[in-house]
């Protein structure tokens, strides 16, 4: 029997809002066991009522820190602090960060340097370099049927044009060069390859986009043809097909 990975939950709950904590695990329980958790914050704060209602609930350990310091976020120090020690004393396999703050971005690349995954979750307002920094990064918005009080639910999931998808410079040179390095001698790259690959190279989740799958992303973006063998998907640039003579 395989064993699950390891994964230790940090949570920032200052930046991050306690009705999500429940698509947040469900999220992480895809990837294996959250045997870590932990939340942090000034308890003394009224701001984090939301969050204290939860902690018994969703067995999280809640870590004080005072903020010191006017302008000084102590919660951030206090995170990094805590997980810079949980990968040296303890045997993980992955962090999650939940945190809309890009203090975290350096961080990220210290356990990733390390070898272990580390999961994003935070608002759209997340800086794009903690969001790139991460092995996957999901916006909250994009979990769960809540969206946020102040923004229109529907244009929380709303999926994304083809035009505006393949108006995402960074989107289609990600697609195209990640099916170009998994082609088979046919010159087809099976979907399967593709996801692996683009995961491997950056922080990518096609919910980020509106979509649900990454086929039904790439099938949106119009850019590839598709071709089902067995149960099996594969793909290839449309550019790269010869046109027939006339």
């Amino acid at each position: 029997m395989t064993e699950e990975s390891r994964i230790a939950l940090l949570i920032d709950a200052d930046n991050c809002p306690a009705a999500k904590i429940e698509v947040i695990l469900d999220e992480l329980a895809k990837y294996g066991v959250t045997n870590v958790r932990r939340a942090y914050g000034n308890w003394k704060s009224s701001g984090l009522k939301g969050w204290e209602e939860v902690l018994h609930e969703y067995a999280i350990q809640p870590i004080q820190q005072f903020a010191y310091t006017k302008g000084k976020n102590a919660t951030d120090s206090a995170m990094i602090i805590d997980a810079m020690d949980l990968l040296y004393t303890q045997k993980l396999d992955a962090f999650c960060i939940a945190s809309s703050d890009s203090d975290f971005t350096p961080l990220v690349m210290r356990i990733r340097a390390n070898g272990l995954k580390v999961y994003g979750f935070g608002e759209k307002k997340t800086p794009m370099p903690f969001v790139n920094a991460c092995s996957r990064f999901l916006y909250l918005e994009t979990l769960g049927v809540a969206a946020p009080a102040e923004e229109d639910p529907a244009a929380a999931v709303q999926k994304k044009s083809a035009k505006e998808l393949k108006g995402d410079a960074r989107l289609v040179t990600l697609l195209r060069n990640a099916v170009d390095a998994c082609l088979d001698e046919d010159g087809w790259a099976a979907l399967s390859a593709v996801g692996s690959h683009i995961s491997n190279q950056t922080s990518f989740d096609q919910r980020n986009y509106g979509y649900k799958k990454l086929s039904d992303l790439i099938e949106a973006t119009g850019l590839f043809e598709a071709q089902r063998r067995n149960t099996h998907l594969y793909l290839r640039d449309k550019r790269t097909v010869k046109k027939a003579p006339a």
